[in-house]
Order: C-alpha cells, then structure tokens, then sequence
C-alpha cells in the first residue's frame, strides 16, 4: 500500500526502514528512506507503523 504519494513510499518501505534503523521519529524515516516530508499527510500513518513496530500500540477504550 502506498503510504507517501509525493514521496511513492510503501508501507513495506517503511517497515524495512523501522527494522533497519530504528527510528525515533517520523523526519528519521524519511532520512533513512533518503527523502524529506513534502505534504506531511502520512506522517499519522508512518507514526502508526512505527508506534506497532514498537509495540506501542494504542488500546482500544
């Protein structure tokens, strides 16, 4: 699924940047993906990546 359309970033290329590098914060999955934020839309859905790759998932209430 592609996650960043002005960047064509895929769900599967941020998964591998997060195993990879170990990111902290979204700006460091673009760097380690060698691209930069344009719109910021995806950044939600690249923090939810992160946030189940790091076993921070939210509960449901």
């Amino acid at each position: 699924m592609i996650v960043c359309s002005c960047n064509v970033l895929t769900d599967r290329d941020v998964r591998s940047a997060i195993e990879a590098e170990r990111p902290r914060s979204t700006s460091q999955i673009y760097g380690c993906l060698g691209c930069s934020p344009k719109c910021g839309r995806c950044a939600v859905t690249i923090r939810r990546l992160m946030d189940e790759a790091f076993g921070r998932g939210r509960s449901a209430s």
